[in-house]
């Protein structure tokens, strides 16, 4: 089964594969969701805070890697608010009368959820800072020196800004959030319980050991998880008695060629081309990417996180290096002794 850059199994990121039960399997209220302790605590305190004050919620800004639950949490501080969500993204606004059609059409109390929010252009975000401090929108209406700023006021809203790069926010946006949380990968256990949740809704025979084992491959992410199980659930069907287990989910995985710590054949060809053609490196981006036949912004931005989150690559100043954790899951004997100068 081959997916390409945006369609692999494993990738974190939303694809047209996930659309059909992705929203299905959202919980609605902070009691069903699972994991991301730290984060669901201190929100919960948040909401019920501005609830009692009957205020609005503080501006939340959700900063992690992609499919952790960013959207869901939007949604369930929404539910949990009693109000109405708008969702957009970033790129989708594309200039400032955009952004501004969106605040006029809130009303008071209401979530705007803006995903990819790091992805504002300047102008968009001049605009916001108002809107955000003072719940006011400035307009500029004619040209010229007969030009003139109208200010209009807008409903108490709370935005819930979500980005996988926390970095490359402006810092004057960034400190108009109150509440900034972090999301974390999930443990393994947290993601069986995903996985059993998710087999629950989506009516799958699964079993205890079976959903481990999915959760084990699938690299500390709700979102690979439940597509993992999906196609579990295939195999299951077809191969035995329609109960995912522990046996025919390592049968199906296998197939897929995802191995025991949720590497794909393309990780792996990776890992093997830095081994074997640059002796582990240091070796560039640009080198890496002409070698496999793959953009160099692909490889950085797809492949590249979570290999280097689970230590088997590091980013040294003279290129990529596969450190020895790499090289022992690649079953491959490392050259001497290599310093990584990072």
């Amino acid at each position: 089964m081959e997916f390409d850059n945006n369609e692999r199994i494993v990738t974190p990121g939303f694809t047209s594969a996930d659309s059909e039960t992705e929203i299905s399997l959202r919980p609605k209220v902070l009691t069903e969701y699972i994991g991301q302790d730290k984060a669901k605590e201190n929100l919960k305190i948040y909401i019920e805070a501005a609830k009692n004050r009957g205020e609005t919620l503080d501006h939340v800004l959700l900063y992690g890697p992609p499919g952790l639950g960013k959207t869901t949490l939007a949604g369930i501080i929404a539910n949990e608010m009693g109000v109405q969500i708008r969702v957009t993204s970033g790129p989708a606004i594309e200039k400032p009368g955009d952004l501004a059609a969106l605040l006029t059409n809130l009303n008071d109390g209401d979530v705007l959820f803006i995903d990819e929010i790091h992805r504002l252009s300047r102008a968009v975000e001049e605009v916001l800072y108002p809107a955000m401090e003072d719940y006011a929108l400035d307009i500029i209406i004619g040209k010229g020196p007969s030009a003139r700023s109208i200010r209009l006021d807008l409903p108490h809203f709370t935005l819930v800004g979500a980005t996988t790069r926390a970095g490359q926010l402006s810092a004057p946006l960034r400190d108009r959030f109150g509440v900034i949380l972090r999301l974390e990968l999930y443990t393994t256990e947290q993601l069986s319980q995903i996985v059993q949740r998710s087999a629950g809704i989506l009516e799958i025979s699964i079993d205890k050991n079976g959903a481990e084992e999915i959760a084990s491959r699938s690299r500390g992410t709700p979102r690979i998880a439940n597509r993992l199980l999906k196609r579990a659930r295939d195999f299951a069907e077809v191969m035995d008695n329609g109960v995912v287990t522990e046996e025919n989910a390592k049968i199906a995985l296998s197939r897929m060629e995802i191995d025991k710590l949720g590497l794909d054949n393309i990780d792996r060809l990776l890992l093997s081309t830095m081994i074997k053609n640059y002796n582990g490196g240091p070796v560039g981006l640009e080198t890496i990417a002409a070698t496999i036949g793959e953009e160099s912004v692909t490889i950085e931005d797809v492949y590249e996180p979570y290999l280097l989150q689970i230590g088997f690559i590091a980013k040294t100043p003279r290129g990529r290096v596969v450190t020895p954790l790499g090289y022992k899951h690649m079953n491959m004997e490392m050259p001497g002794q290599q310093t990584l100068d990072i």
